[in-house]
């Protein structure tokens, strides 16, 4: 008998996890809205005219996700942070090879379906804060992981303090001092 008190979504993660092949068929309208949510916020920047859907970014993430063997889903914002990591990354590559493409490297070869249009202006701030963000995890690996869950997965205190199993008051404390150092980090000349 499934326990109650787990969330469907949870539940269905974890039979996932397990090779349950319906789950992941009853999970994926689960979470596409909220993933579309994500990916709108990562993209609500963007310059009018871009060609990058959210829906875009979501089917690649599904793709990456997919093709990743036995992950061990813990719940509902486990499944989220993942997915907000994997769409920073991913917006991250396409601005750097955009960005090197730019200073004369080998053009890259880009199918239709995969034409990510990030603004050079949003390409720049992306890499900058993802080198900030890279620096800070060098540092402080904690603090960068609150950051990554509440600034680009959307997550709330709570269950950001889940995800990376401190408590809320830690997690409070540890957005506002990484929040000071990358300020501090992206306004260096």
């Amino acid at each position: 008998m499934a326990n109650t008190s787990i969330s469907k979504t949870t539940q269905l993660l974890r039979a996932w996890s397990a090779g349950d092949e319906q789950a992941l068929a009853e999970l994926t309208p689960r979470v596409y809205r909220e993933l579309l949510r994500l990916a709108g916020s990562y993209l609500k920047n963007e310059r009018a005219g871009q060609t990058l859907q959210a829906s875009d970014l979501v089917h690649e993430v599904y793709l990456r996700l997919v093709d990743v063997d036995r992950m061990e889903w813990q719940h509902r914002a486990h499944f989220f942070a993942v997915s907000a990591t994997l769409m920073r990354r991913i917006l991250v590559d396409r601005a750097r090879r955009r960005s090197a493409a730019k200073r004369g490297a080998s053009p890259e070869r880009v199918d239709l379906t995969e034409a990510f249009d990030l603004s050079p202006e949003r390409s720049r701030e992306l890499i900058r804060l993802d080198d900030a963000l890279n620096s800070l995890a060098a540092v402080d690996p904690r603090k960068a992981r609150i950051v990554e869950l509440r600034f680009f997965a959307g997550l709330d205190v709570k269950e950001t303090a889940e995800v990376v199993g401190v408590s809320p008051e830690t997690v409070m404390r540890d957005w506002k001092t990484a929040r000071a150092w990358l300020s501090a980090e992206l306004n260096r000349p």
